[in-house]
């Protein structure tokens, strides 16, 4: 008898106070809990989700082959993959990503914001399920890349990534660069 297979699908509106309870467990891992200002109305609002009675396969738009979904746009820049343990049903990973673009091959790209299996459910290729999802999006359309951010101290995580299983290759050239909090508002009006 084979056994069961995880499901992975867009996330619906109803998956919101488990997607936010997965974001929690990322950031205690990454040790910055207090740092977290999400709440089920903020990501409600801010993520296009699937419609409540999309069924457990994804299934593309003929059209498009993309699945079914809200439209993203600039309130609603985010999507989210969800993985169901095959033996509960319940939502134990999550791949929360929106849409990029690269202007040398001029094509859009995924950027992986959050990527988190529950701890109790690693090693079963859960991870590795969502990102040949997010692979599979890029793929039907036409896009360039897919990337994401790791931090240094996260070798776990570096290691699986680099993994012949994955085959990620760290950008050593690159530094990640940003703007928030105070030092976003004080840009924005710089030239007030």
């Amino acid at each position: 008898m084979a056994a069961a297979v995880p499901v992975v699908r867009h996330a619906r509106r109803e998956d919101v106070p488990a997607i936010l309870s997965l974001i929690r467990e990322l950031a205690d891992y990454e040790k910055a809990l207090s740092s977290v200002l999400a709440t089920e109305s903020s990501l409600a609002a801010t993520i296009a989700f699937a419609p409540s009675s999309s069924p457990a396969v994804i299934s593309p738009d003929p059209t498009t082959n993309l699945p079914i979904t809200e439209p993203t746009s600039p309130s609603k820049p985010a999507r989210c993959f969800v993985l169901e343990s095959p033996s509960t049903g319940e939502v134990v990973g999550m791949a929360l990503y929106f849409y990029n673009y690269s202007t040398w091959r001029a094509r859009p790209g995924i950027f992986l914001e959050d990527l988190y299996v529950k701890q109790s459910e690693r090693k079963k290729g859960y991870g590795r399920r969502l990102l040949v999802q997010l692979a599979k999006e890029v793929e039907a359309m036409e896009g360039g890349r897919l990337e994401w951010n790791v931090l240094k101290w996260n070798e776990p995580s570096i290691r699986f990534y680099e993994s012949e299983a994955v085959g990620a290759e760290m950008m050593r050239e690159w530094v990640g660069m940003r703007v928030d909090g105070e030092g976003l508002t004080k840009l924005a009006h710089s030239l007030d």
